[in-house]
């Protein structure tokens, strides 16, 4: 099998491995990506896992803990100390589930719905460089559906 070597351009490595590998490549461009938005957000003090967690429960307030937690993926371990963090921040707080009283059901504060607003304000000019970056809207559509793919 003859393969086109592959030179990293910053460390003069050979690469051509790992260039062919998908999993790699999301990898990569998923630290990467993760860079940039810690860069672009770090004026609001947000990570990535938090923001995700708040825009979640901005869309659906009143859900469990487990709920959202499950819908990004997120381990009990991690998401607590997470949620602790934004309830203490005063963006967010836990109530009692109407349903459940033993679980507890997450919503936005007032100052937690402000902050939503402002960090989908600054999302929206990220996202916007990110689908400039894939060569256009339609093209950010097929690579949200290849991603989405992967994800099943």
């Amino acid at each position: 099998m003859s393969a086109t070597v592959v030179i990293d351009d910053r460390s003069g490595l050979d690469i051509s491995l790992i260039d062919r590998s998908v999993l790699f490549q999301i990898r990569r461009s998923q630290t990467l990506l993760g860079r940039r938005f810690q860069s672009r957000f770090s004026d609001f003090g947000i990570t990535p896992g938090e923001y995700g967690v708040l825009l979640l429960i901005a869309s659906n307030p009143g859900r469990k803990q487990t709920q959202i937690a499950d819908a990004l993926g997120m381990q009990r371990a991690n998401f607590v100390p997470l949620i602790n963090s934004l309830e203490a921040r005063h963006l967010m707080e836990r109530r009692a589930s109407a349903q459940d009283k033993r679980s507890n059901a997450l919503y936005l504060t007032a100052a937690g719905d402000a902050f939503v607003k402002e960090i989908c304000a600054a999302e929206a000019t990220f996202e916007a460089e990110c689908t400039a970056r894939l060569g256009g809207a339609k093209a950010r559509e097929a690579f949200m559906l290849l991603l989405a793919r992967l994800s099943v």
